[in-house]
């Protein structure tokens, strides 16, 4: 439990900076099929999310933190289909979100396990 707290604590502290880090932007390359020029990022909001959580860097994260606010992003991750477990657990821990919350959670746990495996 101590180690859980401690965990949540340097992560949370990880990321309070991010208002101080207003020109962060995502990097192209984590979107590299859609044209950037003509993307809506309020529209796409739960997609850059995901790609920002699977594959983002530090700046990412700030970026987005910065373009849909915490709750926002806190929305977007709800909202996301599928996560691996690493991914999942990493997005808990980070903005205290319980894992009855996301709807890959909940999708995951309604999908039967064939012969066990």
């Amino acid at each position: 439990m101590f180690v859980l707290y401690l965990c949540r604590k340097i992560v949370t502290m990880l990321f309070e900076d991010y208002k101080y880090h207003p020109d962060a932007k995502v990097r192209p390359s984590l979107l590299w099929e859609f044209d950037l020029d003509r993307f809506n990022w309020q529209l796409m909001r739960d997609v850059v999310v995901q790609r920002v959580l699977e594959r983002g860097r530090m700046d990412d994260f700030y970026a987005i933190l910065n373009l849909y606010g915490e709750e926002g992003v806190k929305d977007a991750l709800r909202a996301i289909p599928y996560m691996n477990d690493k991914n999942m657990n990493f997005a808990c821990v980070t903005f205290d979100l319980g894992k009855e919350e996301l709807k890959c959670y909940t999708k995951k746990q309604s999908m039967p396990l064939h012969w066990n495996s």
